[in-house]
């Protein structure tokens, strides 16, 4: 335990203590600054070698050399091994307290009381150790109340957010979590002004490094801490242990910023904050693997519908009828992704974009397969899914379908990957996935409307190797991207060429001009009548 961390009082506690007496006669008049950690006594000369510092050193000055020479070089001996403060007890030996020590402890800025005869160097002592034990209780019952806070954090549906949300408030200080490209995934706390936010980024990438710079092949290096203070704004960043899914170090860090130094309390509490995010974004917590979902995922590969299992995935304390669910699909696509410039590195590799996306959308039940997303979201039948800022900044967008019962998540599936494949054609973060009556699509029964699509693509089964699904994929995203080759190819990840043929394809066996724009409208409103299961589209 460092000095800064022992127990201890300001020395304004003592000096108000009216069983005691003490006044004050020489030194800073800053007396809440003064603390004091210890009390002790001593008549020699030289007491420094018996000094560990914080001390409130008390003497009845038996052997204090008596002149201003000797007293000054006494001051500066005991000043300089770290004592807080100097008691002098006047009577038996001194009627007063001599003016020479008083002249040198003002000279070299050390508190020094007068203690009353009537005061012993005793009941200092337990003064000050009464004082210091009441001040530990004090800090070990914030620390506990701290605790208990981020354990209930901890356990919320947003349990990153809200760990930080309580660090925050028990410590004063902004909070921030980076991963190890010094992305801002959560923040909790009054923002700082500039530069201070980069500053903390700048010191945690370079203490990620540093820890990684440190792991050999065989096994993970010990989380890191560091520190940097600049005026009244103190920086911290605290590193979290653990490991990636790839066996190699931590990519997260802690980061805060104060305007005070941190205290005993504050290290506690940001230590139980450090291993609380650490387990939230470990790879098994990201990932959800609870005893309700093993359970559930062996009565689906057992044959269970997933109705059936549905409940045993939804929170305890709703009914049957508000067991909704929203499927959300989603594509990584960072314009300037330093991840995506590093051979081999993706988004489902890193738990840490995996802790932070389950956050974000509020449920465990997350699967990234390399740059694409899948995610069941428990919701209430009428709530309206609303798209993460986090996501966004991460270079995910995304697609939601609207709450459907776990009978209807094929469709609310197909719901979500129409409303990603609009996402991307607008070029924003996100769309959901609306079904508004008031539009042509109510005007039309739905029975003749099924049947027109039918009929209008029942041509497109003679496509031989190419498949109608294949052909019809292909003009859905065309007419999404309004006619545009390039960003279709692009979507489906297929040569421009291919785009070209295929559709030249689609054009010959509808026997239609796909350059004219009432054939266009045409298809599109035949695409979206065409019935469920015929292809990946829905109404």
């Amino acid at each position: 335990m460092t000095e800064s961390e022992q127990p201890s009082v300001p020395l304004s506690t003592l000096l108000a203590d009216p069983t005691l007496g003490l006044r004050q006669i020489a030194g800073p008049a800053e007396k809440h600054r003064v603390r004091i950690s210890t009390v002790g006594t001593t008549e020699i000369e030289d007491p420094t070698p018996y000094l560990v510092g914080g001390e409130l050193l008390l003497t009845a000055g038996v052997r204090l050399p008596l002149d201003a020479e000797g007293s000054d070089t006494y001051v500066r001996q005991v000043a300089a091994a770290g004592v807080s403060a100097l008691g002098f007890g006047v009577a038996p030996v001194h009627e007063e307290v001599p003016p020479e020590l008083i002249a040198a402890c003002d000279r070299h800025g050390l508190p020094l009381l007068r203690l009353p005869p009537a005061t012993p160097f005793v009941a200092v002592g337990q003064a000050a150790y009464a004082a210091i034990a009441e001040a530990r209780n004090r800090e070990l019952r914030e620390i506990s109340r701290a605790q208990s806070a981020l354990a209930t954090a901890a356990a919320r549906p947003d349990a990153l957010r809200s760990v930080l949300a309580q660090l925050s408030a028990h410590t004063g200080a902004w909070a921030v979590l980076y991963d190890a490209q010094g992305t801002e995934l959560f923040s909790a706390g009054p923002r700082p002004a500039s530069p201070t936010p980069g500053r903390v980024r700048d010191l945690a990438v370079r203490t990620i490094a540093r820890v990684r710079a440190r792991t050999g092949p065989a096994g993970r290096a010990a989380p890191a801490a560091a520190a940097d203070h600049e005026g009244r704004t103190h920086l911290t960043v605290h590193t979290l242990p653990g490991a990636d899914g790839d066996g190699t170090t931590t990519t997260l860090a802690l980061g805060q910023a104060a305007t005070t130094a941190p205290t005993l309390v504050h290290r506690q509490v940001t230590g139980t904050a450090t291993v609380l995010l650490a387990l939230l974004t470990s790879p098994r917590h990201a990932l959800g693997t609870d005893t309700h979902s093993a359970g559930a995922l062996v009565r689906l590969m057992l044959g269970a519908a997933p109705a059936e299992v549905a409940p045993a995935l939804a929170r305890a304390d709703t009914t049957e009828a508000e067991r909704c669910w929203v499927v959300v699909h989603g594509r990584h696509t960072p314009p300037h992704s330093t991840q995506a410039s590093r051979p081999g590195a993706h988004p489902g590799g890193d738990p840490a974009q995996l802790a932070t996306l389950a956050t974000a959308l509020v449920t465990p039940y997350l699967q990234v397969d390399g740059a694409e997303l899948k995610a069941l979201v428990p919701s209430a039948p009428d709530a309206r899914p609303e798209a993460p800022a986090q996501a966004a900044d991460l270079g995910w967008v995304l697609g939601f379908s609207t709450p459907a019962p776990a009978s209807d998540l094929p469709h609310a599936d197909r719901r979500a990957a129409r409303a990603l494949r609009c996402a991307i054609a607008a070029e924003v973060p996100s769309v959901v996935h609306t079904e508004d009556p008031l539009t042509v699509h109510g005007l039309v029964p739905a029975a003749d409307a099924r049947e027109l699509a039918r009929t209008r693509f029942a041509p497109l089964d003679r496509a031989g190797a190419a498949g109608a699904s294949v052909l019809l994929d292909t003009l859905r995203t065309w007419l999404t991207l309004h006619g545009s080759w390039d960003r279709t190819a692009a979507t489906l990840h297929v040569h421009r060429n291919t785009v070209r043929h295929r559709l030249a394809r689609v054009g010959e066996l509808l026997d239609v001009d796909l350059q004219d724009a009432g054939v266009r409208m045409e298809l599109w409103f035949a695409l979206r009548w065409l019935p469920e299961g015929a292809d990946e589209a829905d109404e």
